[in-house]
């Protein structure tokens, strides 16, 4: 197979239509979202032979859709700047340099909790593929947000105050924290006695508080839908509307009601 075949071929599987591309990329959905949570259950728990092996061959997997995805990017430098695919890469080193150091770092574990932010390229594959993303993609997103602030605040609280020898229970009591602070709960069995700890409390405050409110309004309010209006590109819109509410202009949204 010539080389331009195959990056013919391996462009359609990510970007095409057809059914046996669009099940490649909703097995690569299911990856990204079982790599998410496993990275997430495990960064407490102590190294061994077995999560090493796993990790090293997660680390190949993802490095392999890394590859594939910059090979067929038809702007490589702007993807190699994008957050998730920084993300990616640091969790990358993570993951394959850790076999080769005689000692566990458990700073190494909490950076592959960085693969979070490989959420946002999940949602915009769900974008292209999935109706009802499309439908509720405000209330998703806004989801998402919370889900991810929540177990990266959790992971820099553990790496930074709690004491990591102590694995699971230290890590529990980590999100424990983040969840109290950030409903403003203010139970106070656990928290940080420190000046950077206290500043630390009042960012996860004021930014959890934020995302919360976001989620629940998302939660209740009418969802929209996402339709450009040609007159001045307005793009969310109640389900049911026919004239633009920024500028009046005629709207053909597309509904799967009745046809002539």
């Amino acid at each position: 197979m010539s080389e331009a075949r195959l990056h013919r071929d391996v462009r359609l599987l990510y970007t095409g239509r057809s059914r046996r591309a669009k099940r490649f990329r909703y097995g690569l959905i299911a990856f990204d979202a079982a790599s998410i949570l496993y990275f997430i259950a495990s960064a407490a728990l102590p190294q061994t032979a077995l999560l090493i092996t796993l990790n090293t061959v997660l680390g190949l997997l993802i490095l392999t859709d890394f590859a594939a995805r910059l090979w067929i990017a038809p702007d490589r430098r702007k993807m190699l700047l994008r957050l998730y695919t920084i993300a990616d890469l640091v969790v990358l080193i993570s993951l394959l340099i850790a076999p080769l150091l005689s000692q566990d770092i458990a700073f190494l574990r909490i950076l592959r909790g960085l693969r979070l932010l490989h959420s946002y390229h999940l949602i915009r594959d769900l974008r292209q593929d999935s109706d009802f993303f499309r439908r509720h993609e405000d209330t998703v997103l806004a989801g998402m947000n919370l889900f991810v602030f929540i177990f990266v605040t959790t992971s820099l609280a553990f790496a930074l105050f709690f004491e990591a020898h102590t694995g699971v229970a230290a890590y529990v009591d980590a999100l424990y924290f983040t969840v109290a602070t950030l409903t403003t709960t203010g139970y106070g069995d656990i928290t940080l006695h420190s000046t950077g700890g206290k500043l630390f409390s009042v960012g996860v405050m004021v930014i959890g508080v934020a995302l919360f409110v976001q989620f629940a309004r998302a939660l209740f309010q009418p969802s929209k839908v996402r339709y450009p209006c040609p007159e001045c590109g307005l793009n969310r819109h109640d389900p049911d509307a026919v004239h633009c509410k920024h500028c009046g202009h005629p709207l053909k949204i597309p509904t799967g009601g009745y046809s002539e």
